[in-house]
């Protein structure tokens, strides 16, 4: 197994190289929603951006708009004003309409309002029911949260049938966050999401060797979810062997994207296959957020002080703490560049890099407001 070790990087201590300021400003204090109402329109949140323009051409998916509604629906119970529910509104309309006749959600609308394909992907299911339950489980007007269980129950076959590690796992996560708000009566959701962490750790015990602790025999996309699903898996039902996976699995995850000190993910150019070496580009933000959130689940379950500093090492790398030493993050209007290529950032700030920001900056609140620092969650423009 080869981690790329060798590939030392200069301390961000030393004089020669110091963080860009945007680093050393404590980042989380205002969550700034400008980039992602500038990319939403009355249909929904479009995917792409030519730099912090939005590309039309490139229409919305239901993945973006999933993730764009569980965030706004989480930060309408900080701050429930008419401009956040109107956001909310939209996003979780996206949803209603993406249901398919036939199977689960939709993915891909183009931007007139054609969709483009027959059924969606495991993933995009996945994502799908994780912000729904963020709805359910709400202070969301009755509306709202009546629309989101019927989504959820309508689509529970297919749930039922997902095969892909990711989409079981949010599968698991959405549980997670109904069994923590108290919303435990979703017809068969629990024997759905019990049988998804029962495959993910199947799967684990048989990917795993004595070099190579986890889930497939390579690392792809969105790897953390893995690991922090079994977290919530452990919560939900702790008589059960979820809890050695998922801190097993995350301490492995951890330690490989781990080199000098600095979150280095996965690259998405050839992946991480066993027995290879890691690929170290294209980094995308998508991958230092499901880190960040995992880490903070790994932390909750365990007290680890080497999670916490997971956590911030993830979260840092928006802020130019990372193999190029450049800040992903805009602070001024809550824009992520999409991503670190060799040598340089991918300028562009596309709807699943900016809600990846946005969501690791909302967890990062809750930690400062926790530990009792008064950084509050400030929407800018609400």
């Amino acid at each position: 197994m080869q981690i790329h070790q060798e590939l030392e990087l200069e301390p961000f201590g030393s004089p020669e190289v110091q963080p860009p300021e945007q680093a050393r400003q404590v980042a989380g204090e205002r969550i700034n929603l400008s980039h992602l109402d500038r990319m939403t329109d009355s249909t929904g949140l479009i995917q792409h951006a030519i730099y912090s323009i939005p590309r039309r051409e490139s229409g919305y998916t239901t993945d973006d708009n999933a993730r764009a509604l569980r965030l706004c629906a989480r930060l309408w119970g900080r701050q429930p004003n008419v401009r956040m529910l109107g956001r909310v509104t939209t996003f979780l309309s996206f949803l209603e309409h993406a249901r398919c006749p036939v199977r689960g959600f939709h993915n891909f609308l183009s931007y007139q309002r054609d969709w483009l394909d027959a059924a969606g992907t495991g993933d995009c299911q996945g994502q799908a029911v994780l912000a729904l339950a963020e709805v359910l489980g709400s202070g969301l007007p009755e509306g709202f949260r009546s629309l989101a269980r019927e989504l959820i129950e309508s689509v529970l076959p297919t749930l039922a049938d997902l095969r892909s590690l990711r989409a079981e796992a949010y599968v698991i996560l959405a549980w997670g966050q109904l069994v923590s708000a108290g919303v435990d009566d979703v017809e068969s959701f629990e024997n759905v999401a019990r049988a998804a962490a029962r495959r993910l750790v199947e799967c684990y015990q048989r990917s795993k060797r004595a070099d190579w602790l986890w889930f497939e025999s390579r690392m792809t996309y969105a790897n953390a979810v893995l690991p922090h699903a079994l977290f919530s898996a452990a919560r939900c039902w702790p008589n059960e062997s979820y809890l050695d996976v998922a801190v097993e699995s995350f301490n492995f995850l951890a330690r490989v994207t781990t080199v000098d000190d600095v979150f280095w993910p996965v690259g998405n150019c050839d992946w991480y296959p066993h027995d290879e070496a890691k690929s170290l580009y294209d980094q995308q933000p998508v991958e230092a957020s499901t880190m960040a959130e995992a880490a903070l689940a790994a932390f909750a379950a365990t007290g680890s002080e080497d999670c916490r500093q997971n956590f911030q090492r993830a979260h840092r790398w928006f802020h130019g703490e990372n193999s190029l030493r450049l800040p992903l993050a805009d602070v001024d209007c809550g824009a992520c560049c999409d991503g670190l290529v060799p040598g340089d950032v991918n300028r562009n700030q596309g709807a699943e890099s900016t809600l990846a920001l946005l969501w690791t900056e909302l967890q990062h609140a809750n930690i400062r407001n926790t530990v009792g620092v008064d950084c509050g969650v400030h929407l800018a423009g609400d």
